[in-house]
């Protein structure tokens, strides 16, 4: 093109909510109006799409056909009425809360959100070479105007602050073990996907969303790049594929995370053993003597009464010398898997065993995938050489359809029919940087690297089909460490291979927020670190102390000295330790009704205070709190010596110190104990109720006794509280095979009236509930649907047993 010929663009064609606009170059514009709060804008240069098909649209679904949707495909879109009006200068598009204004010549867009009543400006293309009309290279580009203020937030699993601003961030899965979680980039996860908040003196707090729908390797510059000669701006650039935008906006950014999350799909909703501890370690399966040392571990577990859900069975059971082969189970160290397996079943404790992509070269199947063309190839027919696991192998291909049935047959054979249930998806950040290497394409051949996280998707894809397919009945659980935008439909994740360090801890807070503002807010880390020095038992303490509140809890490591992260690797913090995920247990009715918040209603399960406070400035100013929910505010102790946290209450109204039930109002500093030897600093939001196990829990036993743990409005005002009830682990719920508790509070000055109700297809079957009040609170009782049959004092708890009615 030539530099003093920008196109002119004209509209070509209108069908319903699709604007096509063309330019006599053949650069061709699509407009979308989609829903209310999005609009999506794709720009091709060349008239043509690179990539016809996505992977991460699936509005609403919890998946999507194994070949991809077509991008031209709008179902599942609300495709409401806009008004369209339109001159020889420019084209404007409206809805009820989004104006997009587009400048023909040179297609410059303009977006506008409605804020405080008024349209406010909040996102422009750069005035100069805003897209890639030949300018340049091949390569798709955006750039944007940045003004003073801006805060960026999201971009998935990220390393440093929470806030992008001024930052360069790179889109290319990678295997960074031991990352630094402060400065390592790129990392494991590709989530093109950002909120944008204002900050000037009239926009204060406006905020829009923006969804770039690409599988290829990207980057995003938030303003650490300047150029005299363009401005202020930020930017993003795709190393292949189309510039396919989505505009969402939203009243804050739990609308637009939320909104999000429903346009790249619903979050999978596993059975409530997903939630328990689940111990693992690379040192178990590795060792010679692998099934006596995994034997090992229940007997300790069991010695030391700490309860245990699922144990991560790290590759080392698939082993043949210091190599990992996939689907092979090393006899040696697992003489009779299906026993082994049973073992553990019998106590309790499901397996979750490693699975991986890539085959090394002497693997024993690996002649027979390579025959059968089950492998990224070169031109020549022969697989892709590979670096994978100190040798060289080749990436199973899962762009062709037989590779699929093959895994498929494989997770059944090896692993389901041995009575595991699960699988845990790992080193699939496909590192492929040949630029000879073809994936078959579902037909269409292509350049691997255009696309590689589309290889994990399809990964977990076929995992998660092959476990529904072989019991129907029970909801797959599976975990991924890579992953991209709508890894959510099928897998839980978790942070990778950390560093062993207070830093990382630190960090880590901020780098599963940002995952979590992202759509993947079922995630969690290695706990206490996994490379590096193994954690000294205060490093430890404190991460299962901010660990037992995220929605993956797992001790994991391979420690430079050979020791292994365990809750009872110190003696002398080991009682902390199961009294801290004796706390989890407790907490497991809360987790699990806020995953099934997540799943029905893409509400993120962990999330930063400005999710909830979004016009409480201090919220966005760096930190290291928590919100698990909307009602618990954790207060991680991420810095060695402390024995105090300060902690900024945000909102209105108060909280209360969880561990004290002393009320505290909002809008202050307050400083909290914070012992290594007692419970973690937590606060609840005044007005609210949380759900407990209040049974005895033990390693293989845990008595199910249901309550709440009621924070009373101090003054005049009702608060509602609902937690679903189900088995735990079957599909029934999808045929309204569920239930809830319903407890309503109703405050006056003079006393609390409290409604007990259970409600739903299947409603809660106990027939006694506790209630744990303030000790403080003097307030008269009354109740609905219940009779009060005991009042006991706990520490700073009136503990009250209802009977049912």
């Amino acid at each position: 093109m030539r530099l003093d010929q920008a196109p002119v663009f004209t509209l070509q064609s209108h069908s319903g909510n699709h604007l096509i606009l063309g330019s006599a170059g053949g650069a061709v514009a699509h407009v979308w109006v989609l829903e209310e709060d999005i609009v999506r804008v794709l720009v091709l240069p060349q008239g043509q799409l690179q990539m016809p098909r996505t992977w991460t649209v699936a509005p609403g679904l919890e998946n999507l056909p194994t070949e991809g949707r077509d991008r031209f495909d709008l179902s599942g879109f609300s495709l409401p009425a806009f008004e369209l009006t339109e001159d020889s200068v420019q084209l404007r598009i409206r809805t009820s809360v989004i104006r997009l204004t587009i400048a023909l010549e040179g297609f410059f867009c303009q977006w506008e959100s409605q804020h405080n009543g008024q349209w406010q400006a909040t996102a422009a293309d750069r005035s100069t070479q805003s897209y890639n009309f030949g300018w340049w290279d091949e390569r798709v580009y955006h750039y944007l105007q940045r003004a003073p203020g801006e805060a960026y937030f999201g971009l998935g699993e990220r390393a440093g602050d929470a806030n992008r601003a001024g930052q360069r961030y790179r889109m290319c899965n990678l295997d960074p073990m031991g990352y630094s979680a402060r400065s390592t980039d790129p990392l494991y996860k590709h989530i093109p996907f950002y909120i944008t908040r204002k900050g000037g003196e009239k926009d204060a707090g406006l905020c829009f969303g923006l969804f770039y729908d690409t599988l290829s390797d990207c980057s995003f510059d938030m303003g650490r790049e300047m150029d005299n000669y363009h401005g202020h701006y930020r930017y993003f650039v795709a190393d292949h594929g189309d510039l396919d935008l989505y505009y969402i906006a939203g009243a804050d950014p739990a609308a637009i995370t939320r909104r999000y999350t429903w346009l790249t799909g619903r979050p999978i909703f596993p059975p409530r053993y997903a939630l328990g501890y689940s111990g693992s370690t690379m040192s178990y399966t590795d060792a010679p003597n692998a099934q006596e040392r995994m034997g090992e571990f229940l007997d300790r577990c069991e010695e030391h009464d700490i309860p245990c859900d699922s144990f991560h069975l790290s590759s080392g059971y698939t082993s043949i010398g210091p190599g990992r082969y996939v689907f092979h189970w090393n006899r040696d160290k697992f003489p009779e898997p299906a026993r082994f397996v049973q073992s553990y079943l019998n106590r309790g404790v499901r397996l979750v065993p490693n699975i991986k992509p890539a085959l090394l070269r002497d693997h024993p199947r690996f002649e027979e995938a390579r025959q059968a063309g089950l492998l990224v190839q070169d031109p020549d027919g022969q697989p892709t050489a590979v670096q994978f696991w100190d040798g060289t192998g080749a990436y199973l291909d899962f762009t062709n359809p037989q590779t699929i049935a093959w895994w498929k047959q494989q997770v059944t054979e090896q692993l389901l029919q041995l009575g595991i249930p699960t699988t845990w998806n790992d080193n699939n950040e496909y590192e492929i940087w040949s630029d000879q290497a073809r994936m078959h394409g579902f037909g269409t051949p292509r350049a691997a690297r255009e696309a590689r996280p589309l290889q994990t998707l399809l990964m977990m894809q076929a995992s998660h089909a092959a476990q529904a397919e072989f019991a129907p009945e029970v909801r797959p659980y599976l975990v991924s460490r890579s992953g991209a935008a709508g890894m959510q439909r099928y897998v839980q994740t978790w942070s990778g291979d950390n560093y062993t360090a207070w830093e990382t801890l630190r960090y880590n807070v901020r780098m599963g927020l940002g995952l979590a503002m992202s759509g993947v807010s079922n995630t969690g880390h290695d706990i206490g670190g996994f490379s590096g020095p193994a954690p000294g038992p205060e490093l430890l303490v404190r991460w299962v102390q901010y660990g037992i509140f995220l929605p993956r809890f797992s001790i994991h490591s391979w420690n430079d000295d050979q020791t292994v992260n365990e809750p009872w690797m110190y003696p002398e913090v080991t009682p902390q330790i199961r009294e801290l995920i004796r706390l989890r247990y407790r907490l497991m009715p809360y987790l699990y009704d806020l995953v099934w918040r997540y799943h029905r209603g893409y509400e993120p399960i962990i999330r930063p205070t400005y999710h909830d406070f979004a016009d409480d400035e201090r919220c966005f100013e760096e930190n290291d709190d928590m919100l698990l929910g909307a009602s618990l505010l954790v207060a991680a102790v991420v810095e060695p010596g402390q024995h105090q946290r300060r902690v900024w209450l945000p909102g209105s109204g108060g909280w209360y110190d969880w561990n004290t039930a002393r009320h505290l109002a909002a809008g202050q500093w307050v400083t909290l104990d914070a012992p290594l030897d007692g419970p973690p600093p937590l606060l609840a939001r005044e007005g609210c109720a949380i759900p407990l196990n209040l049974g005895e829990i033990h390693f293989g036993q845990v008595e199910d006794v249901r309550g709440f743990q009621v924070f009373p409005i101090q003054g005049e005002g009702r608060f509602e509280t609902t937690c679903f009830e189900d088995d735990g682990l079957s599909q029934a719920c999808r045929d309204g095979a569920y239930g809830q508790w319903r407890l309503q509070v109703a405050c006056t000055p003079q006393g609390l009236h409290i409604t007990v109700a259970r409600e739903g297809g299947r409603p809660p079957v106990q027939d006694s509930l506790v209630l744990r009040i303030p000790s403080a609170e003097q307030r008269a009782l009354s109740f609905a649907c219940a009779t009060l049959v005991q009042e006991t004092l706990d520490g700073a708890w009136r503990q009250l047993t209802l009977k049912l009615l």
